[in-house]
């Protein structure tokens, strides 16, 4: 991919950054082979890095299932688990005398049930994040960087519309051919996500010289942001690494918090953190399915439960892929072949299961739209219309789903439907702000600090509530510092 001009950069940085800078598209990369991911590469230097790439966002709610029902198949014993081989590779330079990192391990050690809950949402995907990142000579320490973006959920919304592993906005998303439509989101899908977050971190990595640290703080605040920050150094003639650069504080937050739990990781005795072991082997296996399947049916032929169907394919919005695509399935690496075996044996009209509606007198295209849970735009492509004119006793064809979740509402849609407190597992809350409320008063709903809240959701005191705004609120004792961005834009 062509380099990004600085320019280009500040521009879609200054007007589009939310949890990043929106830099100018460029060619695109080719996406990571969808294959069965390989064991990690020799580690590599931050020097190595080279092709520019994309950005992100996202919109959605999350299935009621638990993370703890993903469970790793057993396997044969490995001489490391996953966060020793992190541990021995990471790269990233750090000023260890930097008072904002120690803050960090000190909020850690504080809390240090936090990196075990998201070591449990990482599980299934980590491994292949470290091998993409791998991939590309990036350094390690990225594959960790979900952890401060999303807590490692990929259903993680923000209030600033971000969503993902990787925390893309739309107008991110869509600059970087993250497909958004009412059956995928493509800020959701775990390779997708990855291949853009990466294919943008690289062209922040070239656009300030080989700094990863400016890069990353680029990724979280916009490249404008920090080439500001650069130039009022240079015209006092002070030092224009991160460090002494005059940031957001939140970004003055977000690389010292990378660092910390990279050092977490190499030394988790130094804080009294004990990190549940993730086994250094591959777990998931992509499969092209070659076309429109019922996510529920996928499941039944890989022998999951259909709520891990869609934990390990969040891209998916409804209840079967995108009839136009993509197609592809992550399953676990141990159902794959039994997967594509039953796949090959299933007759095309199972696949996907529609039903019929006879019209009746009265009827709308749109009332016939909401009574399926379906849009008008699908019923129109279905049945060959270009208008919305419908007929007594017209037959049309409407797609079915087989099973129902037991959160039906997967998409984005559902946050921005009116909901008022959206309960999402472990803990989490999405509050939706009235009309007239006030952080004093949401903190003292929930039984919580103002403090909090605005730590939460990455907010300065001065930030101003408006109506509609979405936080993100932790009760119960899950107050998880890493969770911010999903109530706030940060990738």
């Amino acid at each position: 991919m062509g380099r990004n001009s600085s320019l280009t950069l500040c521009i879609f940085g200054l007007l589009l950054a939310a949890c990043a800078g929106q830099p100018q598209k460029t060619a695109s990369v080719p996406t990571p082979s969808p294959a069965t991911v390989t064991a990690p590469a020799a580690a590599t230097t931050a020097s190595d890095a080279s092709t520019p790439i994309p950005d992100l966002d996202a919109d959605d709610s999350t299935p009621a299932v638990q993370w703890s029902d993903i469970q790793l198949a057993p396997r044969e014993p490995q001489d490391e688990d996953l966060w020793q081989y992190l541990a021995r590779n990471f790269t990233l330079p750090a000023d260890g005398a930097d008072s904002r990192i120690e803050n960090e391990l000190d909020w850690f050690a504080a809390h240090g049930e936090y990196l075990n809950r998201v070591a449990g949402r990482a599980r299934p995907y980590l491994y292949y994040i470290v091998q993409q990142v791998q991939a590309r000579k990036m350094p390690v320490d990225i594959a960790l960087l979900p952890v401060v973006e999303s807590a490692f959920d990929p259903f993680a919304y923000s209030y600033g519309r971000a969503s993902g592993l990787w925390q893309f906005v739309p107008a991110t998303g869509h600059i970087y051919e993250l497909k958004q439509d009412w059956w995928y989101d493509g800020r959701r899908d775990v390779a997708a996500s990855t291949g853009a977050a990466l294919d943008y971190l690289q062209a922040l990595h070239n656009e300030f010289n080989g700094d990863w640290l400016l890069a990353l703080a680029a990724y979280n605040s916009g490249p404008g942001t920090v080439h500001h920050a650069i130039a009022v150094n240079q015209h006092h003639g002070q030092p224009t690494d991160f460090w002494h650069l005059d940031l957001p504080a939140e970004t003055r937050a977000y690389v010292p918090r990378l660092i910390a739990i990279c050092e977490l990781v190499a030394d988790p005795q130094h804080k009294g953190v004990d990190l549940v072991s993730i086994p250094n082997q591959p777990y998931l296996s992509q499969v092209d399915v070659g076309g429109q399947i019922d996510l529920a049916t996928a499941a039944k032929l890989a022998a999951i439960s259909t709520e891990q169907m869609y934990l390990l394919n969040p891209g998916y919005n409804r209840w079967a892929t995108d009839p136009d695509g993509p197609y592809l399935l992550f399953v676990p690496l141990d159902r794959k072949d039994d997967f594509q075996q039953a796949l090959t044996s299933l007759p095309p009209h199972d696949r996907v299961q529609w039903a019929t509606h006879k019209v009746r007198q009265g009827d709308t295209l749109g009332a016939v739209a909401r009574n399926y849970h379906t849009t008008v735009q699908v019923l129109q492509r279905l049945n060959g219309m270009h208008g919305n004119l419908l007929h007594m006793n017209q037959m049309l064809l409407v797609p079915m789903s087989r099973e129902t979740l037991a959160d039906a509402s997967l998409h984005a849609q559902a946050l921005v439907a009116g909901m008022t407190d959206l309960h999402l597992p472990g803990g989490r809350i999405v509050h939706k702000v009235k009309s007239g409320e006030n952080l004093w008063m949401i903190a003292k709903h929930y039984h919580v600090t103002v403090g909090d809240i605005l730590h939460w959701n990455k907010m300065s005191s001065k930030h101003v509530l408006h109506k509609g705004d979405r936080l993100v609120i932790w009760r119960g004792g899950r107050q998880e510092k890493g969770q911010v961005s999903e109530a706030a834009s940060s990738g």
